[in-house]
């Protein structure tokens, strides 16, 4: 895998096909969006701004609300379907919707123009479920985060693209909404045709039945987000992203008029700017994350969200001066280009915030509900993003400014994050513990996607080098593990924190605390009978040398209790840190020799359970090899 990027699945027709058709709904979406909010806010004179702000806030209800009453029912459906051909339905669909949007204009009827934005909003609803659902049967384990990447690129930097010609075309021509009608209906009938293309998906549970009854339906979808405390917390996580960028993005246009002081090609600008931040951010999370799901990544994009928000305000809190600006003398303006930076970060960190989740939810989801826990997700996205809709229409509608409103999310979006941290402490610990590996280490993994599983119970073994060990390798596996430690360690200051944040089981030896070792014993059986990965350092203690000790046969005792598969490891690197025993004391409180030194896991194929301690032992020190 060395050497490959996320860019090389363009190159792949079980990638590509479905890359393009998803991002050109999107574009579809946006150019008729983007136009539509041009017609409200620029175009229609007899309009007031606090009747501007409605219709506006109104337009974003109309879109999502869809997305509520439709998601469960799409979700069940997405399951029984083959997913390449359910695609093509809905592309058609939307090529039909997409003509009654050409007789909107035709109309010049805003009521009517709204009804037909419901409309697409319920086409996207369709087809929300199968775009998330399809990625983990098209993608391996290791491509999720990628893909994803790749996705969310896509998406926003389609949208960017369509709003800038649905703002181009609103504002350039006298005939604007009759080519806004015909591009998006062209659009859509190249969406149709390269759907054609997407290799077939089969279906993950074709015998479910599709509840007719909205309401039930509902409810029973959101119930498949139970007994996953993980992947509920991502997806509340995801809704409340939606709900920050819903309300950013609904004031963008009457923001831009009063506060910017700009045209409609300002508004298509601060668009641009965002989009192309979420960009370049999701695109990064491959890069940082080493190809794994590093949820360590959401902490610091929930930070960049209210640290950039925050500025936002600051940077503009009063009406613009000089008004009518068109994009280049925005530019020039002063102060404008510190608005600018504002608008690319929150983007940018935000694609650090939503990638992971994403990639997180579709790792732990059984394949077999994927599609109806994309849609409970969308179900509470659409509720969230209803409530900040409603939000701001009683904000504004209470005196209080866009800029203040902006203010206001943005610090409510540090008080979500942190209640959503501290209830799964894991995505916390792996922040601190990836800006630690990053910061000091690089980190390289071999094995790991091949042989450590993405689900079910399995026991990891692996020589014991360091202090760090558990929160190296904590950091550099995907999957949650349960480490098995001395509980000395867990009075370390600091580090226990981490430990004790992370479910490390305590251990001691048998005449130290026979107690504590029962204990221990009884918490691993029953993470494994849980199906957690659950490692353990069999040599009982840290290398003094540098070199692998015995293995001790208390792994043996924990697979007779417990029969799982035995995943051996190597970690290679360590020995020469300050959290080694190598040295005098005084050594190990130096700083490392060589800062962004390499370091290695390794990891090789399943042993069966009957496997001795002393065969482990060996496994992982053809592993490991030379290197310490």
């Amino acid at each position: 895998m060395a050497g490959h990027s996320q860019f090389e699945l363009l190159k792949q027709r079980r990638f590509l096909p479905f890359f393009l058709t998803q991002a050109l709904g999107a574009f579809n979406d946006n150019v008729f969006k983007q136009a539509l909010i041009i017609l409200i806010t620029f175009k229609s004179a007899q309009l007031s701004t606090s009747d501007s702000n409605l219709w506006t806030n109104m337009a974003a209800g109309l879109f999502i609300l869809p997305f509520f009453l439709l998601s469960a029912t799409a979700g069940q459906w997405a399951e029984r379907q083959e997913k390449s051909l359910a695609i093509q339905r809905i592309k058609q669909l939307e090529m039909a919707i997409m003509l009654l949007a050409g007789v909107g204009f035709w109309l010049n009827s805003l009521p009517f123009l709204l009804g037909v934005l419901f409309l697409m909003g319920a086409q996207s609803a369709l087809f929300g479920p199968i775009k998330y659902a399809i990625l983990p049967q098209a993608l391996r384990p290791e491509e999720l985060v990628g893909g994803n990447g790749m996705v969310e690129a896509g998406t926003f930097l389609t949208i960017l693209i369509g709003t800038l010609l649905g703002g181009w075309m609103m504002n350039e021509f006298e005939q604007g909404p009759m080519l806004v009608s015909a591009a998006v209906f062209v659009v859509a009938t190249a969406g149709w045709w390269i759907s054609r293309s997407i290799p077939q998906a089969p279906a993950t549970q074709p015998d479910l039945r599709v509840d007719p009854n909205i309401p039930r339906a509902i409810w029973s979808t959101l119930g498949q987000l139970r007994g996953a405390q993980a992947v509920f917390n991502s997806v509340l996580g995801v809704s409340w992203f939606w709900f920050f960028g819903s309300i950013f993005l609904t004031q963008i246009p009457t923001y831009t008029r009063i506060y910017l002081g700009g045209d409609g090609s300002v508004a298509t600008l601060v668009m641009a700017l965002f989009s192309v931040g979420i960009g370049i951010g999701s695109l990064m999370c491959e890069k940082l994350s080493g190809r794994t799901v590093e949820i360590g990544l959401v902490p610091l994009g929930a930070f960049g969200l209210t640290l950039f928000g925050a500025d936002l305000f600051f940077a503009r809190p009063e009406p613009a001066l000089l008004t009518g600006l068109g994009w280049q003398a925005f530019l020039g303006a002063p102060g404008n280009l510190r608005l600018c930076l504002d608008l690319v970060l929150i983007g940018f960190f935000g694609g650090f915030y939503v990638v992971p989740l994403y990639a997180l939810i579709q790792q732990r989801t059984d394949r077999h509900k994927i599609s109806r826990v994309i849609a409970a997700n969308n179900i509470l996205n659409a509720a969230f993003m209803v409530v900040a809709s409603v939000m701001a229409i009683v904000l504004l509608k209470s005196g209080l400014s866009i800029p203040q409103l902006l203010l206001v999310t943005a610090l409510l979006n540090a008080v979500v994050a942190i209640y959503i941290f501290s209830l799964v402490p894991e995505f916390a610990m792996r922040f601190v513990v990836w800006i630690g590996v990053t910061l000091f280490y690089r980190p390289r993994t071999r094995g790991i996607e091949e042989h450590v599983p993405d689900e079910g119970a399995a026991l990891l073994v692996c020589n014991h080098v360091s202090y760090i060990d558990a929160l190296i390798m904590g950091g550099m596996i995907p999957r949650p593990v349960r480490f098995v430690m001395y509980y000395k360690f867990h009075q370390i200051p600091l580090i226990g924190a981490l430990f004790r944040a992370a479910k490390t089981i305590p251990i001691a030896g048998a005449k130290e605390d026979p107690k504590l070792l029962q204990e221990a014993f009884d918490a691993i059986d029953q993470a494994l009978a849980e199906g957690d990965l659950v490692c353990i350092f069999p040599e009982g203690a840290l290398t003094r040398d540098g070199e692998i000790a015995s293995f001790r046969s208390g792994v043996e005792k924990a697979l007779a209790r417990r029969p799982v598969p035995v995943i051996p490891l190597a970690l290679t690197g360590l020995w020469d840190s300050r959290w080694s025993r190598q040295g005098s004391a005084w050594d190990r409180l130096r700083l490392p020799r060589k800062l962004r030194r390499p370091i290695g896991l390794d990891a090789g194929p399943a042993l069966p359970p009957d496997t001795k301690a002393a065969e482990m032992e060996q496994v992982v020190r053809a592993l490991r090899g030379d290197r310490t």
